[in-house]
């Protein structure tokens, strides 16, 4: 990989909140293609659910910040979370491709990671061409879900096996709600970062029911 040329990962989703299992993720994604960087990028308004995250986008993005910050190949970026609106795929690519335009003769390749039973669904994201037109998607497996082949042009996207985590945000708000223990399955200073701001406490939060 020459100065001119470098490789850089998009990873979206709410991170409501991010857990060792996105991190996991990213690493091996890294690995596989030689990544330069990778993009942490937490939703705005997540188009496809009903519900607002049960955090803020701020809170969201500080979280990420602090999980992600002591991996030199991780950073994070508030294009979704600035932009307003619903998020869709394409805007944050093209928003990224936007920001990061090569200077001189350097050239940047894109890929966007996302969990396998999302992408099996992609048929349903706003314009799916242009998607693969920005992006090399790459499509990492979740516990519990059966991987479904998208329909994808071939070579447009790429399958990659993620250790087994059964971890999700999902479960991890649910265990704050419940006050039960979050210990080792996100890092530290996240759990902290929840506890000191009171996120996910039945009644509380912008999500709360």
């Amino acid at each position: 990989m020459t100065a001119a040329h470098r490789r850089i990962g998009v990873m979206g989703g709410t991170f409501d909140p991010i857990h060792h299992g996105h991190l996991v993720a990213a690493s091996q994604v890294c690995h596989r293609f030689a990544l330069d960087y990778m993009l942490f990028s937490p939703t705005g308004q997540p188009w496809h659910k009903d519900a607002m995250p049960g955090a803020s986008a701020e809170d969201r993005y500080l979280m990420t910040v602090l999980a992600t910050s002591a991996d030199p190949r991780f950073d994070v970026t508030r294009v979704d979370i600035e932009r307003g609106g619903p998020t869709y795929t394409k805007d944050t690519l093209r928003d990224l491709r936007a920001q990061w335009t090569p200077q001189g003769a350097e050239h940047i390749e894109w890929f966007f990671v996302t969990g396998a039973d999302a992408i099996a669904t992609i048929g349903s994201w706003q314009d799916p061409a242009a998607i693969v037109e920005l992006a090399h998607l790459v499509a990492v497996s979740r516990p519990g879900h059966t991987f479904v082949e998208p329909p994808l042009p071939a070579g447009s996207w790429s399958w990659v096996e993620i250790p087994a985590l059964s971890i999700s945000s999902t479960d991890i708000r649910s265990r704050v709600a419940r006050g039960e223990p979050i210990d080792y399955l996100l890092p530290n200073a996240v759990a902290q970062f929840i506890t000191k701001r009171g996120l996910y406490q039945t009644g509380q939060g912008p999500g709360a029911a």
